[in-house]
């Protein structure tokens, strides 16, 4: 095992209590993977979810092949005199047969149009931009951190060790009321304050983008995992905009930072079921409430990444909206693992030995999200993957399945210390998609992914920009990346876009768009003043 797969912890510190090493220090070593490597490590159960998916309408699939292959055959027996003999010589018409035949056809066609779920086309989305008062360099970010007295020098400097390796830049934002002196900003009025700046704002550019009045919303949700008060943020909403009174109103809370493609997810199944036309989508997060001013490194962690943002999706399942829409949903994958105690508890709310509320992060979470991540995309891979990487990927799984013993002990490496010979067949992810947006966690996440996906660096660069940018803006994060995409001109009529996230609980969920024009470079976006440096700006 490669030393770089492994992280270690001092756990049991103490004294020796007797015998010849008494009052010796003693202590013990935890030893544990880190993300783990899906060439090594992919199970042929996770490959059969996918299967499943693919052939839930297995019937059509096995049946239609079969009756174009003998229908095809019958025909191709025929030379074009016998066939049109059978055709108008042998055949007699009358008129209430060919009304009848007539009939059925179209009512065949009208119940296959009718029983097919309606096409979900994304018309436009908006993301929040915060006011440059709100922006905060690392440098700012510890110097405020020490003014507002409430962490001591060795807190500071492992944030500051955080902020140093995390990707993010100097120009993210921060509600200022986290460094306060001596004042609690966990409080119901600074995250109304600041749930509601982001949310209206987006909200109001898009309305005005799209040029839709509030009141024609049909289904309204929103996302924000730790700020939930009561009334609700969708009722806040719904107040503020005087919205209709039968709208079909959801309030996710506690989903993390992949709540924002579980809030797809729900909207179009409401679009499906209700018919209501319009949906929006809101996701955010309150990062006052994810403020921590302790001790505990591990419920320090999120001070570091997370920031302000927020983003807001239009949604329709009207067909005649397909001119204006920009994007068409194809898929969405979604992946639980909170069976499993360690995923559960990877990301956790409580309080430490001070009663100081905050967001544990779990030092198992690079590990539980590899699982998770590893079950996603082998979920999604059937779906959108083609025939041929899909033959050659199962083909490795099955080899590997029945002869476990040839590929338990890998070989050793080639000449030029190329050990790909050993590694199973893992899909090449780039003949699927044209554009990814994978969730900016932090640098060292994204790398992970990078390394067992096979992808290039260009396919991260929304990610890594958006995270230079922006920082960790949790569930409205892969909505910064795509408007990073469409800044740069990028998207165009047919590609293919992979949103992926992941979250507390332990979740990682995908959804997959198709982009059904050329998008082109939008009037009003929070990368107009600052594209064009990028990439270049990251390695600065």
């Amino acid at each position: 095992m490669a030393r770089e797969e492994l992280s270690t912890e001092i756990v049991n510190r103490g004294v020796e209590p007797s015998g010849p090493d008494a009052g010796s220090p003693t202590f013990s070593v935890r030893v544990r993977r880190r993300l783990p490597d899906f060439l090594q490590s992919v199970n042929l159960k996770y490959v059969r979810l996918g299967y499943h998916y693919l052939l839930s309408h297995g019937v059509y699939l096995a049946t239609i092949p079969v009756i174009v292959l003998v229908c095809g055959a019958e025909v191709g027996s025929l030379s074009r005199d016998e066939l049109w003999r059978k055709v108008w010589d042998e055949a007699t018409y009358d008129l209430a047969t060919v009304l009848a035949f007539l009939a059925v056809l179209a009512f065949t066609i009208s119940v296959y149009i009718m029983s097919r779920p309606r096409p979900i086309y994304l018309i436009d989305f908006a993301t929040y931009k915060p006011a440059d008062e709100l922006k905060v360099s690392k440098a700012e970010f510890i110097d405020l951190a020490r003014k507002s007295g409430k962490f001591d020098e060795e807190s500071l400097a492992f944030q500051a060790r955080l902020l140093a390796k995390s990707g993010i830049g100097d120009e993210s934002y921060m509600p200022r009321c986290v460094f306060q002196p001596d004042a609690n900003c966990a409080t119901m009025k600074e995250g109304r304050a600041e749930a509601s700046a982001a949310m209206f704002a987006a909200l109001d550019e898009l309305f005005d983008k799209c040029r839709v009045r509030p009141k024609d919303v049909g289904v309204l949700v929103v996302n924000c995992s730790l700020f939930n008060p009561t009334p609700s943020l969708s009722a806040m909403i719904v107040n503020h905009y005087k919205m209709r009174g039968n709208i079909l109103s959801y309030n996710l809370g506690g989903m993390g930072c992949s709540a924002g493609v579980i809030s797809i997810d729900l909207a179009r199944d409401m679009l499906q079921a209700s018919g209501a036309g319009l949906a929006v989508v809101v996701s955010t997060e309150a990062v006052s409430f994810t403020w921590y001013a302790g001790k505990r490194r591990s419920m320090l962690i999120p001070n570091a990444f997370f920031r302000a943002g927020a983003a807001a999706v239009l949604l329709s399942n009207r067909r005649r909206d397909f001119r204006r829409a920009k994007y068409q949903l194809e898929h969405v994958v979604r992946t639980h693992k909170g069976a499993d105690d360690r995923a559960f508890r990877s990301v956790y709310q409580e309080e430490d030995e001070q009663r100081i509320k905050g967001l544990s992060i779990s030092r198992d979470l690079v590990e539980v999200g590899g699982h998770a991540l590893k079950t996603n995309i082998t979920t999604l891979g059937p779906l959108v993957l083609p025939f041929s990487e899909q033959l050659l990927f199962f083909a490795g799984v099955l080899f590997r399945h029945l002869y476990p013993s040839k590929t338990s002990t890998p070989p050793p490496p080639a000449a030029n210390g190329d050990t790909s010979a050993a590694a199973p067949y893992i899909p090449d992810f780039k003949r699927a998609f044209e554009h990814f947006c994978m969730h900016a966690a932090s640098r060292d996440v994204l790398e992970h992914l990078q390394r067992n996906l096979g992808l290039r660096d260009a396919d991260l660069e929304a990610s890594r920009a958006a995270l230079h940018r922006f920082g960790n803006t949790s569930s409205s994060s892969i909505w910064y990346e795509l408007a990073y995409l469409e800044a740069k001109g990028r998207v165009r009529r047919g590609d293919r876009v992979w949103q992926l996230a992941f979250g507390s609980g332990f979740k990682c969920n995908s959804a997959v768009w198709r982009a059904v024009r050329r998008v082109r470079r939008p009037s009003r976006s929070p990368w107009l003043d600052c594209v064009d440096q990028y990439p270049a700006r990251m390695d600065a």
